[in-house]
């Protein structure tokens, strides 16, 4: 976990491609002495375009600029798009690329999952936006509903030597200078606030973001509201969940309506009526595929980032999520949230979604005994060291191969 930033630091929401690719193209348009950036996916459409324009031009006026994409979000990124920004002096990393087999990716294991962008360690983004079109409205009923976190400030640094770490040879040879003040007056949509980076590897930081989870929902008195896109959470976040709800905690789940992975949603669905039972309520985004990691507990603590609740993210993945402790900001989040639930969300009737038949009673019982006991199992998935690939520039094919130890960043 990152430390806890100073009170001069500021944090803004940003809600969409709309509002958070604007942010980020013009962040790295200021930028004077480094940018660094891991994103999941990478497309080459009019927003991985414009990321590509942006990065080109920072690193062709002197600018530091590292990119580190994952090897199975961002497969089909073609040779001429990688070797413009290798050319150009762009450090360009994939996450453990592996070969397709009968034209079907195999990296299916512990993904390079986060979402984090540090510019000349004095503005950093924090959340579970990619660089694609799929993010933006106008990309029509498969556009996705998510979150970022604008972050400016000494906290910035953090996220910046955060990355740093991350991918070796980001860092520039000499020291970066401190942060200078703002060069324009702050946003009133800024708000002062308090925050933790916090992070999952295969490591030392195993289930620092269940945890944080954990931690918020167990200390709730009042209210829990956690928007997520792949629900299936492990034993502890359910009981966590339910013990909440007995204790007289309005608990309520917003997930996906209309899921851009049905069988995702089918295998959470399961699990409604034992969470019902508990008086958790459901509700689900019914617009078009949610794809937002957001929690709000008791109006003070809230989280963004790009872990999902779900095997994947919480015991393989790579990840990172912001925890807010700050009323303001949380009340925006809430505020967001709730303006959502009462346009574009269902709620689903407790025995709605319940078992029809004693095969989906059986499914639910293996579902609940598979999430119980996943975390133990995940140690004999297939790992693997993580590598970062890294083209050559000018060099058809030569590529250097980065070995992180230990599997962690």
């Amino acid at each position: 976990m990152t430390p806890l930033p100073s009170a001069s630091d500021h944090f803004r929401l940003l809600e969409n491609g709309e509002e958070y690719f604007p942010c980020v193209f013009d962040a790295i348009a200021r930028a004077r002495e480094s940018v660094l950036l891991e994103t999941f996916i990478l497309f080459e459409d009019e927003v991985g375009h414009k990321l590509h324009a942006a990065l080109l031009a920072a690193a062709r006026r002197g600018v530091r600029v590292a990119l580190t994409v994952d090897g199975f979000g961002s497969h089909d990124l073609s040779p001429a798009f990688i070797a413009g920004l290798v050319d150009a002096g762009v450090q360009f990393c994939t996450f453990s690329p592996r070969p397709r087999l009968f034209g079907v990716r195999t990296h299916i294991f512990r993904r390079m999952h986060r979402k984090l962008i540090a510019v000349d360690a004095e503005v950093a983004f924090v959340g579970g936006l990619n660089f694609s079109a799929e993010h933006l409205y106008q990309f029509g009923p498969l556009a996705k509903q998510d979150y970022a976190v604008e972050i400016r400030g000494p906290f910035a640094r953090q996220v910046h030597d955060f990355l740093v770490r991350a991918m070796p040879g980001a860092c520039p040879p000499a020291p970066m200078p401190e942060p200078v003040a703002e060069r324009e007056a702050p946003d009133p949509r800024m708000q002062a606030a308090r925050a933790i980076l916090v992070t999952r590897d295969n490591h030392r930081h195993r289930n620092d973001i269940e945890f944080a989870y954990l931690d918020a929902i167990r200390a709730a008195r009042r209210e829990v509201i956690i928007a997520n896109a792949y629900f299936l959470p492990g034993y502890r976040l359910l009981h966590a969940l339910c013990e909440a709800a007995a204790r007289g905690v309005r608990v309520r789940l917003l997930l996906q309506g209309k899921p851009d992975m049905p069988w995702v949603a089918r295998a959470g669905g399961l699990l409604y009526a034992h969470l019902q039972d508990a008086g958790v309520q459901i509700l689900e985004y019914v617009e078009r595929p949610f794809h937002g990691k957001v929690a709000v507990v008791d109006g003070n603590w809230a989280t963004v980032g790009s872990s999902n609740l779900d095997p994947l993210s919480l015991s393989l993945n790579l990840e990172a999520n912001l925890v807010i402790r700050d009323e303001a900001f949380a009340s925006h989040l809430r505020g967001r949230l709730e303006a959502l639930i009462g346009a574009r969300c269902r709620a689903v009737a407790p025995g709605q979604k319940s078992p029809r038949s004693r095969l989906d009673a059986l499914g639910a019982t293996v579902m609940f005994h598979f999430l119980r006991r996943f975390p133990a199992w995940a140690g004999w998935l297939p790992a693997h060291a993580p590598r970062l690939v890294q083209p050559m520039p000018g060099r058809r094919n030569a590529r250097r191969v980065v070995v992180l130890r230990g599997g962690a960043e």
